[in-house]
């Protein structure tokens, strides 16, 4: 827990910054993430993990665009960062 309340006071403390490199650091994750789902093809299973990472990446450009909370705003990055990884590491493996 405590890095994850040292990253979080890092973030909140230059949320401008960090907030742009989020919005680019996670776009291009989840782009990487998309890529590997549809390399695997376009069925059902692929389609619903290609929703999954495009509406979690879109919540938190959203997060941002909108002003939200910082700790909102992080944890949604923190949950963007996990489901891109997760679909990276489940379509690299098949």
């Amino acid at each position: 827990m405590t890095l994850y309340q040292t990253t979080f006071e890092n973030f909140d403390k230059n949320y401008i910054g960090s907030a742009t490199m989020a919005v680019i650091g996670q776009s291009c994750l989840g782009a990487a993430a998309a890529m590997f789902i549809l390399a695997n093809g376009t069925s059902i299973p692929q389609m619903i993990q290609l929703a999954v990472i495009v509406l979690v990446c879109i919540f938190v450009n959203t997060s941002i665009l909108a002003q939200m909370k910082h700790k909102v705003v992080f944890n949604l990055l923190l949950t963007s960062a996990f489901f891109s990884v997760l679909f990276i590491i489940l379509n690299s493996l098949t």
